[in-house]
């Protein structure tokens, strides 16, 4: 890195070039230095009382550090040395007395700004409102308190086996009105540590330990992956939907036929746009999800539910399972769900993902390819050639069709009417 010695100024500033330095002649130790990337950050070198030699960055060019702030700031810093005072290592001792909690609070904040990627994606806003209820309910009361320096494999493995057995099981306040049970159990101890090990790699990209404590420890299976509605329970779930009609509403009851039918994810169907919705071809193209894009085929009984509704404008950009309240997405379905799994005497783990996971396996059941249920329901093994198309093909329209309508059938719906299918022009 090549270095040079000028009064720093704006014009010195952008004549810097990668891995370039410069030094102010007017305050001993305060340099600007061009990085290998474009950024340019401004720092100051100097010797503790000790005579130990400290570098502190002050902050990156730019709002609010230009040469001039930064150089006042640099005249402070060297006011705290000439009392004594160790500003870098005030810095680093406080990073290394961080407890678990702060560092979770600081991992939302980099997080929601887009800081955090994993496998080139940033986190999406439901997947970071997931993140924030294990943080708060599980990870703060159990090892929050702990320096994260401090914490070790075993007490990792101590917090997945309490988390399991249900220590941090509470009912706790989510509104004005609104509660939520937290459970815990195996699956929620391992998907909290799985979070962890996240947290914990973020830690030492920040420099506050050189290892993960969260590698190495053995994770319980997820047995929520195995679950499926039993054919009795597709029975009751159906006769509670047609129970509850009346009196709930009407897209929220659509909403649970469709997950029921279609296998899509929760999520992916309250965000929902009519754009993204061509009925005429049976076809939903989801600009963004979990994995991407994804293109999904619509059963004739997807169809009929989507079309049936008659709540909301129609409108591109509008929601196809409007709320009941307000112009945002339907946040209480959640809610809803729970009313209809009581009313058909489901057990507490039935819950909205477990439909996905029946989805599958009656496309399983019924002999259909790892490939051809990965497009059915957008997992993320789904086919390559998905991303250039524009309309499901035939051939998953009528998987799409035998699915929904033996869960249907199951469900004890009626057959839906004939569906005339726009086909794509032969070449």
């Amino acid at each position: 890195m090549s270095s040079k010695r000028a009064k720093i100024g704006l014009k010195e500033v952008r004549a810097l070039g990668p891995n370039e330095t410069i030094w102010d002649t007017s305050v001993t130790g305060f340099c600007a230095r061009h990085r290998e990337s474009a950024a340019v950050f401004y720092g100051l070198k100097y010797r503790t009382a000790e005579g130990v030699q400290r570098w502190q960055t002050i902050g990156r060019h730019g709002s609010p550090w230009t040469p001039d702030t930064a150089r006042t700031e640099a005249i402070r810093l060297l006011g705290e040395v000439a009392k004594g005072g160790d500003p870098s290592g005030d810095k680093h001792n406080r990073r290394r007395a961080m407890t678990v909690a702060e560092l979770c609070d600081q991992y939302l904040v980099d997080a929601k700004a887009g800081k955090i990627i994993r496998r080139g994606k940033t986190k999406k806003a439901s997947t970071l409102t997931i993140d924030a209820g294990r943080i708060e309910r599980h990870i703060k009361p159990l090892l929050g308190r702990k320096p994260v320096a401090a914490v070790t494999s075993g007490e990792i493995a101590e917090f997945m086996h309490d988390v399991a057995s249900g220590k941090t099981a509470a009912t706790v306040k989510t509104g004005k009105h609104g509660l939520a049970r937290v459970s815990g159990g195996r699956g929620t101890a391992s998907r909290t540590v799985g979070l962890l090990g996240g947290i914990f790699t973020y830690a030492m990209k920040l420099g506050l330990r050189a290892d993960n404590p969260v590698r190495g420890v053995e994770r319980h299976g997820d047995n929520k992956r195995d679950r499926r509605l039993t054919d009795e329970e597709y029975a009751r779930l159906g006769g509670s939907l047609r129970d509850l009609k009346a009196e709930m509403w009407p897209p929220a009851v659509a909403m649970a036929r469709f997950l029921a039918v279609s296998g899509w994810r929760r999520g992916e169907a309250i965000e929902l746009r009519w754009g993204e919705v061509d009925l005429a071809t049976r076809t939903a193209r989801l600009k963004d999800t979990k994995t991407g894009y994804s293109l999904r085929p619509l059963s004739h009984r997807a169809v009929e539910i989507i079309g049936s509704i008659a709540f909301g404008t129609k409108k591109a950009d509008s929601l196809v399972f409007a709320p009941s309240k307000g112009a945002g997405a339907m946040t209480g379905f959640p809610k809803y769900w729970r009313k209809i799994a009581r009313k058909a005497n489901l057990p507490s783990d039935a819950i909205p993902h477990v439909l996905r996971h029946s989805v599958a396996s009656v496309a399983a059941d019924a002999g259909y390819s790892e490939l051809t249920i990965a497009n059915l329901i957008g997992h993320k093994q789904h086919s390559m050639t998905s991303r250039y198309s524009h309309v499901a093909d035939a051939v998953l329209l009528a998987a799409a069709d035998a699915v929904s309508d033996r869960i249907a059938n199951l469900m004890g719906d009626a057959k839906p009417e004939s569906v005339v299918v726009q086909l794509r022009p032969a070449k």
